[in-house]
């Protein structure tokens, strides 16, 4: 069963741009380990303390994951992640969850081939 991986973080305002730089350069590890299929960095809402941010990774298993908690891997993505608790509100919050409903949206295209072109009906 697909699982997704979250950990909220609450960054001081003002401070989102140095945030979200550090997960735009890190070198996170990840074609290292199995199962891990992607990742999103997810921004909220603000209010006078801080803004809300997510980051959210969908693995193939909770197994998977875990195995990746305990991977040279994981040590290496995060051994200087706390340089940056200037930037946060109090520690991240992690939350797991086994995905049960999934729904896709699927598109067809019809392609039509003339001599050396293609041609697309949608």
């Amino acid at each position: 069963m697909k699982y997704i991986a979250m950990n909220r973080f609450k960054i001081i305002l003002g401070s989102e741009r140095d945030f979200e730089q550090i997960w735009r350069t890190r070198e996170t590890y990840l074609d290292e380990v199995n199962g891990f299929r992607e990742f999103h960095l997810l921004k909220g809402e603000s209010n006078e303390e801080y803004t809300l941010y997510s980051s959210h990774s969908v693995w193939d298993s909770k197994e998977d994951f875990i195995a990746w908690t305990k991977s040279e891997s994981f040590r290496k993505a995060h051994k200087d992640a706390g340089k940056n608790k200037p930037l946060y509100i109090g520690h991240p919050v992690f939350e797991g969850f086994e995905i049960v409903i999934k729904l896709k949206v699927i598109i067809i295209l019809s392609v039509g081939l003339t001599s050396d072109k293609f041609h697309l009906d949608m």
